[in-house]
């Protein structure tokens, strides 16, 4: 007689496999099963039962519990039921002696913000040192957004004063409810701080965060800056120009009231609305040289030291160089075919001439093996040329065995000058560093790209303007709103202005066409303030990076002195 088959029942086949489990398991499985439907009556009746049957439980099964009846706590119909449960769940688990880990405090610390008990909430977060857990940001968010929304700054900034202890970074929902909180209780000092911090930590914000600073500017931002005193124009420039570019950190500039509109940004970074143009913002002096020292450092523990460090010493003499191009990557771009080969006269020799006109006639620092300038000194149609670099100190060789990455790097960050590549940093070498100011310096710095389509060069210079918020030498902000897409040209930003701030910096005003009135040149603004005033258009920051990006030649050429080359 044949035997009957099961293969076409998977009901009894999971049913079979359920039976087959520990209570402990069949707990779990029926409490994962609550938890992705949030149905916390049936995962509340689970519980009891297994309580009653005296079921074996542990850290996992608390932490579901835990979870659900923190999810279910923002629901108005249920807020009272989870909170119920959540701390009694909560208080049988350390009744048992099973330790919370960070999932566990994170969910009890949510509970007690949903009924608006900061204080517990931190004071959870603080006893996880008792268990040797450490904490992540989503642990301190219940305490820090309750004492926001209760407008209990102390607090809010003693719960922050703790992230930054133990290493941790705000990010944007945290630093907005900050700035909100300090708006609102009238602290206008902090929301400078937090706006700076806003700066360092995104690129962009959110509606909603823009919201809170529309709203602020508009407002209670009146009553902030300096009644008498003022800055001299040449320090506010130092101080920009120190940083990198867009942004001073000195304080609130001027006085009155502010302007808010919102408009777009031309693709030369000109503010549609108030007619600044937007900066080029690099890492600052202190971060160059840690990253510097961060390039250097690894290099030698991957290259011969003594032939670096005479690299450095070569660089320090010979500083004069407002781009570095990488040799080799351009020589041997699309050269991977039969006859491919080094291509230094369509290629190599087109960037090196093009750089050198945009640049008023300065050259370049090529970066090229050793091996490979030897093989062209080496054929009579080359010679001429790449001795004419070497007379020009154009040309930097590095030695047999080394990685020139290392050597084009450290040079363009050590000079702050632009990089003509198009390697996209992705190797292992570019992991090592893996500093958050590693991403800024590369799109400031490397996206001098290039193309050679139908055997034309075609460079890709770097944007004219940093899409970062901004604050600029005369106190005003610029700060971009998310967008949809990668047009740049549709993104709205939010143009923060004040008259007196022109004033105060002992500059004339003069006025110029924009949004205000709706007559601006690329946008329509939406006001959130009017008045009568008179703005000024910027003064051009970081001159001589932002000559480098204009696409026309120089008329009046410059001499350059040569400089004492390796010899290959």
């Amino acid at each position: 007689m044949a035997t009957p088959s099961h293969k076409g029942n998977p009901t009894n086949s999971t049913k079979r496999k359920k039976n087959h489990k520990n209570p402990e398991a069949n707990f779990l499985y029926e409490l994962n099963s609550c938890s992705k439907s949030k149905d916390l009556k049936a995962a509340i009746s689970l519980y009891e039962s297994a309580i009653s049957n005296k079921t074996r439980l542990n850290q996992h099964h608390f932490n579901t519990l835990l979870y659900l009846c923190s999810t279910i706590s923002t629901d108005p119909e249920s807020k009272s039921l989870a909170l119920t449960y959540g701390f009694r769940v909560f208080d049988h688990m350390m009744t048992l002696n099973i330790h919370p880990n960070e999932a566990s405090i994170t969910a009890i610390a949510r509970l007690a913000a949903a009924k608006g008990d900061g204080d517990y909430a931190f004071e959870m977060i603080k006893k996880l040192g008792d268990y040797r857990v450490l904490p992540r940001l989503r642990t301190y968010e219940p305490a820090l957004f309750c004492f926001c929304q209760k407008l209990e700054a102390e607090k809010a900034y003693e719960v922050e004063a703790d992230i930054n202890k133990m290493g941790l970074s705000l990010e944007e929902p945290q630093i907005a409810a900050l700035l909100k909180l300090s708006a609102e209780t009238g602290r206008g000092e902090g929301v400078y701080e937090y706006l700076q911090k806003l700066r360092r930590g995104v690129r962009w914000v959110s509606e909603e965060t823009g919201k809170v600073l529309e709203d602020w500017f508009s407002r209670e931002g009146s009553e902030v800056g300096f009644e008498g005193a003022t800055y001299e124009v040449s320090f506010v420039k130092e101080a920009v120009l120190r940083n990198g570019g867009g942004w001073h950190g000195l304080g609130w500039i001027g006085k009155g009231k502010w302007v808010v509109r919102k408009g777009k940004v031309e693709p030369n970074g000109r503010c549609c609305c108030c007619g600044e143009r937007l900066g080029c913002v690099d890492i600052d002096d202190v971060e160059t040289e840690k990253f510097a020292q961060s390039v250097a450092g690894l290099a030698m523990e991957r290259e011969v030291k003594a032939n670096f460090r005479e690299f450095q010493e070569w660089l320090e003499e010979n500083a004069d160089y407002e781009a570095i191009v990488d040799g080799a990557n351009i020589g041997l771009y699309q050269q991977n075919f039969a006859e491919g080969g080094f291509s230094i006269l369509q290629q190599l020799d087109a960037v090196i001439k093009e750089m050198y006109g945009r640049s008023g006639n300065k050259w370049p620092l090529i970066i090229l093996h050793n091996k490979r300038v030897r093989a062209l000194l080496e054929n009579p149609s080359y010679r001429k040329l790449v001795e004419e670099w070497m007379n020009n100190g154009v040309l930097y060789t590095t030695p047999h065995g080394s990685n020139d990455d290392w050597y084009w790097l450290y040079a363009a960050v050590k000079l702050r000058c632009l990089l003509v590549t198009n390697d996209e940093m992705r190797d292992h070498i570019f992991e090592l560093l893996g500093s958050s100011f590693f991403l800024k310096w590369k799109e400031r710095h490397q996206q001098v790209r290039y193309t050679f389509p139908k055997g034309i060069l075609k460079l890709q210079m770097p944007p004219s303007y940093s899409v970062v918020i901004q604050e600029s030498e005369k106190g005003s902000w610029h700060v971009p709103i998310v967008c949809d897409g990668n047009e740049e040209s549709a993104r709205t930003w939010l143009c923060i202005t004040r008259p007196g701030a022109c004033e105060d910096l002992g500059k004339t005003a003069s006025n110029i066409e924009t949004c205000e009135n709706g007559n601006g040149p690329c946008c329509k603004s939406e006001m959130s303030n009017t008045g009568d005033f008179e703005i000024l258009p910027s003064d051009n920051r970081n001159q001589a990076s932002q000559d480098f990006f204009q696409m026309s030649y120089a008329e009046t050429p410059s001499i350059t002195g040569k400089r004492k080359e390796r010899s290959p």
